[in-house]
């Protein structure tokens, strides 16, 4: 499953360096910038959480592809790679969400 996350990023570079925004959704949304991205991203998330509240399950996956999708982009435009957060998620494996929490706060 995680190679599937991997080949969606890698066709988004590709997109990102080689389509024409005029033929590809993901060139045109990296051309419209960091704030469209962070919108398209944003609005993604509601309707996942919107389809998880009050739709079925068919529903919910649907709009966690896209939230997945959209979360990529943002990832891609700044220079992180799905490796960098499975990295991380490794990292917190084994610890209390809480105590991991707690920790995050006193670093800050």
């Amino acid at each position: 499953m995680v190679n599937i996350l991997q080949e969606l990023f890698e066709i988004i570079e590709i997109r990102r360096k080689t389509a024409s925004p005029q033929k590809s959704y993901v060139a045109k949304l990296f051309a419209r910038g960091k704030q469209k991205i962070a919108q398209k991203t944003g609005e993604e998330a509601v309707e996942t959480v919107v389809a998880y509240l009050s739709e079925g399950k068919k529903e919910t996956i649907n709009e966690s592809a896209d939230l997945l999708f959209h979360l990529c982009i943002l990832w891609a435009d700044k220079g992180i790679e799905p490796e960098d957060v499975l990295k991380e998620i490794k990292s917190r494996m084994g610890k209390s969400g809480l105590d991991e929490k707690a920790a995050r706060k006193a670093d800050r």
